[in-house]
């Protein structure tokens, strides 16, 4: 694994769920430095008392600079202006944060620090940092989430990619689209914590009371409950078999206005990741009910993993990622044949069924991911200096 390096991460917001940016950068800082970036927006903020909130939490927080989580870790606040895609804000944003950061990195001393950027919209920012390599690690087709000003930040990461020494990729798709633009592309997948979701087999571990007393089967779901999620499938499966239950676990970022009314339908908000496991205890069957669309097709769902590690039976729509899986994942394309598979899963909760779905995640720790990016980092960085050397003599 690389150790003694000093990091510079662009992610998404240290506190909210946690995801593979989060489990990636947790796994380096135990030997090596991270200043995470909290996240610089890529959607306008709308006049709504939600958006405004954040606007104001944000500008509290930018205040503060950054903030030590342990030895090893910061996390680091950005104040921007809030106008993603007007090229005058972008570049007194580049400017303002360029500045910001570089004085943070003088005070925890980093030196020639690794610029780690899992957004595209902070091309603006290479070359400021005094950073050595420059890594985009693609892990979703943000042009294609609602309310971003798409055709901007393909132009960014275009610009992006022509400038990064390595780009990673979490679906084989992405991986080929950015190979075109930056033949340093290497596709890397997303891992799962075995351990912490493996609790779900452990009888000790309590079901969590708001889906103790359901009737079963109970069908489960967790994640940002956001576009990509098709409601209208859930309201299918809901309407097909009312005497089961329907658990959604996430915050929305969607209306849920097609699932309103639905008895058997469970919106239960957010929960802390700790408490996961206790509610895949608690679920018969894990979905994964999303669209099939430009953004989805080149997505690669972490609660697959998640939900497998739990034992789970999986039933899901039919996308690239999850097609690889399909010995042990039942894949469906309505809610009938939703309904269907799920029936059919829900003949396989045994112990042995069980136990394969987990010894199949066991390859696919975080850490087994985290040394794959690693000796990536470490070949062409050994290559570089060689020919850094060579080009000397």
């Amino acid at each position: 694994m690389l150790e003694g390096r000093d990091i510079i991460c662009f992610a998404h917001d240290w506190d909210s769920d946690p995801t593979s940016k989060t489990h990636i950068m947790q796994i380096l800082s135990a030997k090596n430095r991270v200043l995470w970036v909290n996240s610089v927006g890529m959607r306008r903020p709308a006049a709504s008392r939600r958006d405004l909130s954040r606007m104001l939490v944000k500008l509290a927080r930018g205040l503060r600079g950054s903030v030590r989580v342990h030895d090893q870790f910061h996390v680091f606040n950005p104040l921007v202006l809030p106008f993603p895609g007007v090229r005058g804000i972008e570049q007194i944003n580049n400017w303002l944060l360029s500045a910001t950061l570089r004085r943070s990195a003088r005070r925890l001393a980093f030196r020639r620090p690794i610029l780690w950027t899992f957004l595209p919209n902070v091309s603006g920012l290479v070359g400021r940092l005094r950073e050595g390599t420059v890594i985009y690690h693609c892990v979703d087709e943000y042009s294609a989430f609602a309310g971003v000003a798409s055709e901007r930040l393909r132009v960014l990461e275009r610009d992006l990619l022509s400038r990064a020494h390595l780009v990673f990729a979490s679906s084989e798709q992405l991986c080929r689209e950015r190979r075109l633009q930056n033949p340093r592309t290497f596709f890397v997948s997303h891992g799962v914590d075995v351990d912490h979701f493996g609790k779900a087999l452990v009888p000790a571990t309590p079901i969590p009371p708001d889906i103790e007393g359901l009737s079963r089967p109970i069908v489960g779901f967790f994640g940002l409950i956001a576009e990509w999620v098709d409601l209208a499938l859930i309201r299918g499966i809901s309407e097909k078999r009312p005497d089961w239950s329907i658990v959604l676990i996430g915050r929305s970022t969607a209306p849920t206005d097609l699932l309103q009314g639905l008895r058997n339908v469970h919106l239960l908000g957010g929960k802390p990741y700790a408490s996961l496991p206790g509610y895949c205890r608690g679920f018969d069957v894990g979905i994964i009910p999303f669209r099939v669309d430009d953004l989805t097709v080149r997505a690669n769902p972490l609660k697959l993993r998640e939900y497998l590690a739990a034992g789970l039976p999986v039933v899901a729509t039919d996308l690239p990622e999850i097609r690889k899986y399909q010995d042990i994942v039942k894949i469906a394309s309505d809610a009938s044949a939703f309904v269907d598979e799920i029936e059919a899963a829900l003949g396989e909760r045994g112990e042995p069924h069980a136990r394969r779905r987990v010894e199949a995640m066991r390859a696919e720790s975080w850490e087994a991911r985290v040394e794959q990016l690693s000796q990536i980092i470490e070949s062409f960085e050994r290559e570089r200096t060689h020919a850094g050397r060579d080009r000397s003599t």
